[in-house]
């Protein structure tokens, strides 16, 4: 679930700088290639395979109790955070980018904070963006579906595919009313057809509203897989986003790519 009036202050109010509408835009028509060949599931409706064995109700409820685990366990973690935003050229290749690091820390008081540290500078040329910027793009809900949520929406088999050789299941999401104040998860998530958890989802967060995203930047729909974490834990370790910037002259593709790295459980230190 996330709190759209929160994230608005983070992500429409104002947090970003904005974009440069300047001559230098040329309007590129052809996307960039994706670092992942991955099929997408987009019918509203399941496919004809047989559902799995094991009752989907069971399932459903097995992999919720995880993510709510794993969203409770993941607050003690710390990581590297890298987010690179590129902009594509009209031959496809890249014409600007930008990337920044952040790593959590625990306060004295208990409270944990991101560092957020830019990696050079900004080659960007339709955008003009800080480090808190970017990094804010990847403020997305990394447990949509865990128990607490789980009765918002409506959960259907959608089909059986490999994910990393992994044997997984796919279940198509959507929510079961929208909401104003509440952004919910709509898309497909993959669970692994042995343990029962989700290890990798494509999908966008929407309101009554319609798709949710920063009004700067137009990035809605992410797919995100996930690393087990100490033998037990599913935590999100990449996600990435394919749009694109429209401009009179035509439209700039852009790409936004996270990673985390380097998990390990926090410890209390005193900003710097």
């Amino acid at each position: 679930m996330m709190r759209v009036a929160a994230i608005c202050v983070v992500l429409g109010g104002g947090i970003f700088v904005g974009v440069a509408r300047g001559q230098e835009s040329q309007g590129p028509q052809k996307p960039p290639a994706p670092e992942h060949d991955v099929r997408r599931v987009t019918s509203t409706e399941p496919t004809a395979e047989a559902p799995p064995d094991v009752p989907q109700p069971l399932i459903i409820k097995h992999f919720a109790e995880k993510e709510e685990e794993y969203a409770r366990v993941r607050g003690r973690f710390g990581y590297k955070k890298t987010i690179k935003l590129t902009e594509y050229g009209a031959d496809g290749n890249p014409m600007g980018e930008f990337s920044v690091t952040t790593t959590p820390m625990v306060a004295s008081d208990g409270k944990v904070y991101e560092r957020v540290q830019a990696d050079g500078v900004s080659t960007l040329r339709t955008l003009k963006l800080s480090p808190e910027d970017v990094n804010a793009i990847s403020r997305i809900p990394g447990y949509p579906l865990a128990a607490s949520q789980v009765e918002k929406y409506k959960i259907t088999f959608a089909g059986r595919e490999l994910v990393d050789e992994v044997d997984c299941y796919m279940f198509q999401v959507k929510p079961k009313y929208l909401e104003r104040a509440n952004a919910l998860f709509e898309g497909i998530v993959w669970v692994d057809a042995k343990y029962l958890e989700i290890v990798k989802s494509y999908g966008k967060f929407v309101t009554d509203l319609g798709d949710f995203h920063s009004p700067e930047l137009p990035f809605s729909n992410f797919e995100t897989y996930r690393e087990n974490v100490e033998g037990k834990y599913w935590f999100p370790n990449y996600a990435r986003s394919d749009d694109r910037l429209h401009f009179q002259d035509g439209d700039v593709p852009l790409r936004v790519v996270i990673k985390w790295t380097a998990f390990k459980p926090l410890t209390a230190s005193k900003p710097q």
